[in-house]
Formats: C-alpha cells, structure tokens, sequence
C-alpha cells in the first residue's frame, strides 16, 4: 500500500482499515463494518447487504448509498432481492428510473444520505472518529 508523508507528523501515514457504516430511518448508526485494507466500495455492496439481511432478517425496502457502490451489478443484486428503490450517490451509468420509482423517492434518499453523512461528520468532529492508530 502506498503510503503518504504527514507533514505534521513528520512521519509515514500508513493505511490499514476502513470502516463501512449502515444508519436507519432514524438517522442512528446500525452497523458498523472494519474491514482491512483499502476494498473498492462496489465489492463491499454484495456483503453489506447481506449483513443487513443476516442481521434484521429481511433487507431494506430502499437503500441510499454513496457514489463508489454505484455499478449496474450492486443495482441487480439489490433488486433481485428485494429492494424496491435502490439510490447511489454517482449514477455512473444508471438511469434514475432504473435506480427507484420516481424522482421523489431518489429525492427523498439523496437527502436522507445526505443526513447521515452529517451524521457521520458529527462522529468524527464530536467523537474523534477521525483517525484509528490500531495496530495488527
């Protein structure tokens, strides 16, 4: 892994975790995945599912995800499924009327991510969710 010189820490940056957050309607976080190493987003979609399935039982009726699990497999899986609206942040192809029922619905779930993500900044900035110096 390519690593980065901190210039205030006048040492290396090395990378080694990312962590994967689910939230519900009510703006909580549900879940939270650590995985190691740096996995493209859209090869996480396919087990971050599941792992909402595995956990409540069911999957969600709609899902709002940021732009780098955007591909036109993550968007079958879902539905096959049984998402019903399906919103990724990027479209990278995807028409909106193949993501979800209607504008409204993809309205409704853009801000409702964009919530979370306020969420999430709260975290870091309130909870300094910032930085992990975790080792092995």
């Amino acid at each position: 892994m390519r690593q980065k010189r901190d210039p205030q820490q006048r040492r290396d940056t090395q990378y080694g975790h990312k962590i994967f957050l689910s939230g519900g309607r009510s703006g909580l976080i549900l879940d939270c995945v650590i995985s190691r190493g740096n996995p493209a987003d859209a090869v996480m979609f396919p087990d971050l599912l599941a792992r909402q399935e595995a956990i409540y039982g069911r999957v969600p009726a709609r899902t709002a995800a940021d732009g780098g699990f955007a591909s036109r497999e993550n968007l079958r899986l879902a539905q096959g499924r049984g998402v019903k609206d399906v919103m990724f942040a990027k479209k990278r192809g995807l028409g909106v009327l193949e993501m979800v029922q209607s504008l409204w619905v993809y309205k409704k779930l853009r801000n409702f991510r964009a919530g979370l993500e306020a969420n999430i900044s709260r975290l870091k900035r309130a909870f300094g969710l910032d930085r992990c110096p975790w080792q092995g």
